[in-house]
């Protein structure tokens, strides 16, 4: 009988332990973390018969605000790594759950070689020429620096993503 008490008596502290727990508090500022890409090569955003293709890219958040997203403005920024050329993309509002302010999820950009978007145009040495195929060069590499910024103006950190290498043909 002792041990059907003491275990009752250990059930009872652990669901008082687990129901009076507080929710994770975070920074005001969004933090963000790289999780990863799908993978890491891609035929260069050019008409004329390539093959399309679309990179994911992952990463986490925190903010804690729980102000993050919006209907109408961008809020997410891809810098190139090679010419600082800025892509923006928008999340929309996040809602909060539970009785904290602070949110944390993950977001995933898809990035498709699609000759609209040019997310993947080989750049060359000494030209301002890109999206155009090569022989002398059959390569080329970027990454991409990411921030994203809540609604009350506060930029998060910056990440910066794995190499993604461009096959200029």
């Amino acid at each position: 009988m002792k041990t059907f008490e003491y275990f009752l008596c250990c059930l009872l502290v652990l669901m008082l332990v687990t129901t009076c727990s507080k929710p994770p508090e975070f920074p005001a500022e969004p933090i963000i973390k790289f999780i990863g890409i799908s993978h890491a090569a891609i035929d260069q955003s050019r008409g004329g018969g390539i093959k399309l293709d679309t990179i994911e890219v992952r990463f986490s958040f925190t903010d804690g605000d729980g102000n993050l997203g919006s209907k109408d403005s961008t809020n997410i920024s891809l810098i190139d790594s090679r010419d600082k050329f800025e892509h923006s993309f928008k999340v929309n509002p996040i809602p909060q759950l539970g009785s904290g302010n602070g949110i944390q999820g993950e977001i995933a950009i898809k990035l498709t070689n699609s000759p609209d978007t040019k997310y993947f145009c080989c750049t060359f040495p000494n030209t301002r020429l890109t999206c155009i195929a090569s022989t002398k060069f059959p390569t080329d590499t970027l990454s991409y620096f990411i921030r994203i910024r809540d609604r009350s103006g506060k930029w998060s950190n910056t990440i910066k993503t794995d190499r993604i290498t461009i096959f200029c043909k």
